[in-house]
C-alpha cells in the first residue's frame, strides 16, 4: 500500500500525531507552526503521511514567496528555530526492509507535494538528529550535509553527571554554593530580558540578530505550559543573565541566552544557569540536554566543558546556483 500525503489543518488532530512521535519537538506543534508562519511571513503546509488510516510521518513545510520566486523551508529562516523537518511515527517496530520502504515512500511523497504545491527554486530543511534516514533526500537530488550539536547525557544521578564536567565547571558550581544569587524560572518578563540581552550582545559584535522578542513570547503563550522555560539569574536582585530552554518531554534544549553578561559578578552565571537547567531536567526525568550547536570553535570550548556527546543533525538543500545568496543568508541567520 502506498503512502498518502495529506495536509492536516486541524490543530487537535495534528498535535495528536506530534505527541505519538518520538522525533518531534515543541516547534512541531500546530500552535508553534502557526507562530513561525506568521513571523516568517510564510504559508504553512502541514504535510502528514498515512498508510491507510495510520499516520506514519509529519513534515511541516513553509513557503516563502518573493515576487515570482517561491522557496520552501523547514524551519523558516531568521527565527532561530534549531530543528524541524520530518518526523516519523509507528515505524520503530517494523523490520528494517519494511521500515526503509515506508520512510522512503513518506519522504518522496512529501517532496512530490512540495514540488506540486510550491514548486520552489530553493529548498532547505534541517532535521532533528533523531531523524536518521536521510537517504531518500539524496536519492531525490537533494544535498545532505551533516552538522553537529552537543548532548549532555542526563540519565545518571547528579553527582555522576557533574563528575563528567571539566574541573573549572565543577569549581564554578562549587563556589556558587555559598554565593548570594538566585536562579528562577520566569514568564514573559524573563523572556524579554533574556532576548534583549542576547540581541545587545550580538549587536555589540556587529552581528545581526533577527529573533523578535514577541515571537518567543507568542510561542510561550501558544505552547503547553513548560515547553518554553525562561531561566533568569539575579545577583542582589538584579538580572545578570538567563537561558531560554525548550522542553519536549524527553530532551531539553539550550535554545537562546547564556551570553557573556555585562555586569561583573563574583559567580560564573552561565555555569550556574546550565547546571540548574540540568538538575531540573533530571528531576523531570529528561534524558539529555541539547546544547544546540557544536559548529563554532569559539563557543564549543564553553559547551564542551559539560562532558557532552557529539550528535549529528542534517541540513538538506536543493536549488539552482542563482539561489546561493539565499542559502548563505539562511545559514547565517538561522
Amino acid at each position: 500500500m502506498s503512502i498518502d500525503i495529506r495536509t492536516v489543518d486541524d490543530e487537535e488532530e495534528w498535535n495528536r500525531y506530534v505527541e505519538r512521535s518520538d522525533g518531534t519537538t515543541p516547534f512541531h506543534r500546530y500552535g508553534a507552526l502557526a507562530v513561525q508562519a506568521e513571523y516568517a511571513e510564510a504559508t504553512l503546509y502541514p504535510f502528514a503521511g498515512f498508510k491507510g488510516q495510520e499516520a506514519v510521518g509529519l513534515f511541516p513545510v513553509f513557503e516563502i514567496r518573493k515576487g515570482p520566486v517561491s522557496t520552501a523551508f523547514s524551519p523558516p529562516p531568521d527565527i532561530r528555530v534549531p530543528y524541524l523537518g520530518p518526523a516519523t511515527l509507528n515505524v520503530d517496530k517494523l523490520k528494517r526492509r519494511k521500515r526503509d520502504r515506508r520512510v522512503k515512500r513518506f519522504v518522496e511523497g512529501c517532496l512530490d507535494r512540495v514540488e506540486e504545491e510550491i514548486g520552489p527554486k530553493y529548498a532547505h530543511f534541517r532535521t532533528d538528529g533523531r531523524f536518521e534516514d536521510l537517504r531518500p533526500f539524496g536519492w531525490n537530488d537533494h544535498d545532505v550535509t551533516p552538522e553537529y550539536t552537543y548532548l549532555v547525557d542526563l540519565t545518571a544521578d547528579e553527582e555522576t553527571v557533574k563528575s563528567r564536567f571539566s574541573s573549572d565547571a565543577r569549581s564554578n558550581i562549587r563556589d556558587g554554593e555559598d554565593a548570594d544569587y538566585t536562579v528562577e524560572e520566569g514568564g514573559r518578563p524573563a523572556i524579554e530580558r533574556i532576548v534583549e540581552q542576547v540581541r545587545s550582545r550580538y549587536e555589540a559584535q556587529d552581528v545581526s540578530f533577527h529573533l523578535p522578542t514577541a515571537f518567543v513570547a507568542d510561542l510561550f503563550d501558544r505552547l503547553p505550559a513548560g515547553s518554553i522555560r525562561p531561566y533568569a539569574l539575579r545577583v542582589d536582585g538584579e538580572f545578570v543573565g538567563g537561558i531560554l530552554v525548550v522542553d519536549d518531554g524527553d530532551r531539553v534544549y539550550r535554545w537562546q541566552g547564556g551570553v557573556r553578561p555585562d555586569a561583573e559578578v563574583d559567580v560564573a552565571p552561565n555555569d550556574l544557569l546550565d547546571w540548574r537547567v540540568m538538575r531540573d531536567a533530571m528531576a523531570r526525568g529528561r534524558s539529555a540536554y541539547d546544547l544546540v550547536g557544536a559548529d563554532s570553535p569559539r563557543i564549543n570550548r564553553y559547551k564542551a566543558k559539560f562532558g557532552p556527546n557529539l550528535e549529528p543533525y542534517y541540513s538538506v538543500e536543493q536549488g539552482t546556483p542563482v539561489m546561493n545568496t539565499m542559502a548563505h543568508l539562511y545559514r547565517k541567520f538561522r
